[in-house]
């Protein structure tokens, strides 16, 4: 049985204790028989996005640039960048995701958003979740996500630390109401 989350958050339950993913949501970029990715968009680095441009040669005295945040996108490739964005549009590698959603990894997007002309929300990850042909499935059966609709205001406006509650509260559940424990209410 083949599930297809692409485009839906990915929501950590309380009782996964996996560093990489505790309290967490990922926004799922593809999903297939082969396996999934997904962008965890809840997970702010040290580094700044202007620091991270720098980094790169690129710089920008654009204030939105400045206070800007890059996150953990996921323990895959951790040392490339990946942009989750809206609109998509036509960066030079850019994969469309869904309804005028992209993910784009090529370094003119990067450029754009320095200058202030790139798209009108993005979100800049190092890194990626990627789960085997079936793992997402099995983790999903085993009570380890919740997953439903991804509302990308979640991911682009608001506050970073009530995204993982407000993802989880958009599709009816109150994480803080439920136990880690299994049958002990």
């Amino acid at each position: 049985m083949h599930m297809d989350l692409t485009g839906q958050f990915l929501i950590a339950m309380p009782s996964l204790e996996d560093p990489h993913f505790r309290k967490s949501v990922a926004y799922i970029c593809a999903h297939n028989e082969e396996g999934a990715i997904g962008i965890v968009i809840n997970k702010p680095l040290e580094i700044g996005l202007k620091t991270m441009l720098s980094q790169l040669n690129i710089e920008t005295n654009n204030p939105k640039v400045c206070k800007q945040k890059v996150f953990y996108g996921g323990p895959v490739c951790s040392d490339h960048g990946f942009v989750l964005h809206r609109p998509s549009s036509h960066w030079e590698s850019t994969m469309s995701v869904h309804q005028n959603v992209g993910v784009s990894t090529s370094r003119d997007i990067l450029k754009a958003i320095s200058l202030g002309t790139g798209p009108e929300e993005s979100l800049v990850a190092l890194g990626y979740a990627g789960w085997e042909a079936g793992q997402l499935e099995d983790e999903i059966l085993q009570n380890a996500w919740l997953s439903g609709p991804a509302d990308l205001n979640i991911a682009f406006r608001t506050p970073i630390e009530e995204r993982w509650t407000f993802a989880a509260l958009r599709l009816g559940v109150n994480l803080s109401q439920m136990s880690t424990e299994i049958g002990h209410g």
